[in-house]
């Protein structure tokens, strides 16, 4: 098998919508003080934590030809150390997938087939992730938070957001927002208190007859894991057969 390409399920999987970061400061017209205030608050914690690790439930739906809609669960965990290491790991039906990046290279795994693909990647995490995605088609699982200028991705293309109140997710009190862009909707639960994590994303396409989700819960967060470089390392188990990523241009 010469190429074998390695792409996301749909394109607005595990907090990855193809959203642009293009400077985006100012509160834009349409988006209420506190839903600004509050998503502002999370992204910059977020982007302030050195190393931390998560474990998630997503939720992909599929909407079929004769608009019955079907979902599919695939648990999910993040590990990262900035400036330029990570690694997640994606396991279900439609997704199962390992993700390394050691801060030289990017490898993405198929443990079901035991293919896997290699190529040098950039030495930041953000640099990193916007590589994949636009060189590659692969968006990285919580890429969209995890990257540094999280806020400016977020709200490339917004037209609105509402701050809706308090709600309980996961035994947590946090903060629910509501957003409106050219081509999703989006939905993030936030921790109420001086640890704005995320604890729950939902993504909504406009552009899909049936609307489909995309839904992550977050179950834990650990903002002290414990962490050796040897984790980002890609070391091929037996068996292991290498093929190569597809261009994005060829993937699509």
């Amino acid at each position: 098998m010469k190429h074998m390409p390695f792409r996301s399920v749909v394109a607005c999987t595990v907090l990855g919508a193809a959203l642009l970061p293009r400077g985006v400061s100012a509160q834009p017209v349409g988006v209420e003080a506190q839903a600004d205030t509050v998503l502002r608050a999370m992204t910059t914690y977020m982007a302030g934590l050195k190393q931390f690790s998560a474990r998630t439930e997503n939720t992909i739906e599929v909407v079929t030809n004769d608009l019955q809609k079907v979902q599919f669960v695939a648990p999910a965990s993040i590990t990262v150390s900035r400036p330029d290491k990570l690694l997640a790991e994606r396991r279900g039906d439609v997704v199962d997938q390992s993700f390394f990046y050691d801060g030289k290279s990017l490898t993405l795994y198929n443990p079901g087939s035991k293919h896997y693909a290699t190529v040098p990647a950039p030495g930041s995490i953000d640099a990193m992730l916007e590589f994949a995605r636009t060189q590659l088609d692969v968006i990285a699982p919580g890429g969209d938070l995890v990257d540094t200028r999280a806020y400016e991705r977020l709200m490339q293309d917004v037209t609105a957001g509402a701050y809706l109140g308090l709600a309980v997710i996961g035994g947590q009190r946090c903060h629910h927002l509501a957003y409106r862009a050219t081509e999703v909707d989006w939905q993030v639960w936030i921790r109420e208190g001086d640890r704005p994590l995320p604890c729950r994303y939902v993504i909504t396409s406009k552009l899909v007859v049936g609307a489909p989700q995309f839904s992550m819960q977050v179950l834990d967060w650990n903002t002290n894991p414990t962490i050796t470089a040897d984790m980002f390392r890609f070391v091929p188990p037996a068996g292991a057969k290498p093929v190569e990523f597809l261009p994005a241009s060829s993937a699509r």
